[in-house]
């Protein structure tokens, strides 16, 4: 299997690279600061790098870096900086889901290419009756007002539900929702829900980064989680987080 990752420089994207090369498939990676990749996973056999910004990329060129991948995965967000909050691209991880969907499906494939968003539980998933409380409600309005990786995120999301929909016969997409991420030095229990199971800003929880990069590269290579959570916006939490021990 061949898998494009957007955002491999991050901090979950340079983890869910690593899951990928571990469970032993291919994987290119576009990145503007080829750099910021750890040295192990520069010099991977299996680890292809295309030194682009993804935005930049003309559309011949990113149809060509997607031909062939069986799945692509975006860890694209914002830095947690002035400029990354209110600074241009304000829409990169809408505009870079939309950019990447319409290369897809200028190669058909047999069958159709995994699409998985790493997004936030702050974007409800509006396909179902999420509950929320009033304050983070009240909260996510100022934020979706004020900071413009919120809309961003709720965007990105709302482009894999709307107009690629369940039906597609090119894209099957999954947006994973982790709640407040930390990070650890292994992977450790955690829990996937179909929504929220505890306040998104108020009383929120917590998930590890490298969890949220081994249930994507789950995702990605095997097919029953794949089938039970495509089309869909599973919550990660890290098990020691989870109040509500009722299995999903």
């Amino acid at each position: 299997m061949t898998v494009l990752v957007v955002g491999a420089t991050g901090a979950t994207g340079r983890l869910l690279v690593e899951q990928l090369l571990k469970s032993g498939q291919d994987v290119r990676v576009i990145v503007r600061l080829p750099d910021k990749l750890p040295e192990d996973l520069k010099s991977h056999k299996r680890l292809s790098v295309i030194r682009a910004s993804v935005l930049d990329l003309g559309d011949v060129e990113m149809a060509r870096h997607v031909h062939g991948c069986d799945a692509v995965a975006s860890c694209l967000g914002h830095n947690l900086t002035l400029k990354g909050m209110f600074g241009h691209p304000r829409r990169l991880v809408t505009d870079a889901t939309r950019r990447l969907c319409c290369a897809i499906k200028t190669h058909r494939s047999a069958r159709p290419t995994k699409f998985v968003l790493m997004n936030t539980t702050a974007n409800s998933n509006r396909d179902l009756d999420e509950s929320m409380s009033f304050a983070d409600k009240c909260v996510i309005a100022l934020l979706r007002m004020f900071l413009p990786p919120q809309k961003d995120n709720e965007k990105a999301a709302d482009f894999l539900r709307t107009e690629i929909g369940q039906n597609d016969s090119a894209i099957e997409w999954a947006a994973v929702r982790p709640d407040g991420l930390t990070d650890e030095s292994g992977v450790t229990e955690y829990e996937v829900h179909p929504s929220p199971i505890r306040g998104v800003i108020f009383d929120a929880g917590k998930t590890s980064r490298i969890n949220v990069a081994h249930f994507m590269t789950a995702l990605i290579v095997d097919d029953a989680t794949w089938n039970e959570w495509k089309g869909k916006m599973p919550v990660i939490y890290s098990k020691t987080d989870v109040r509500d021990e009722s299995a999903t």
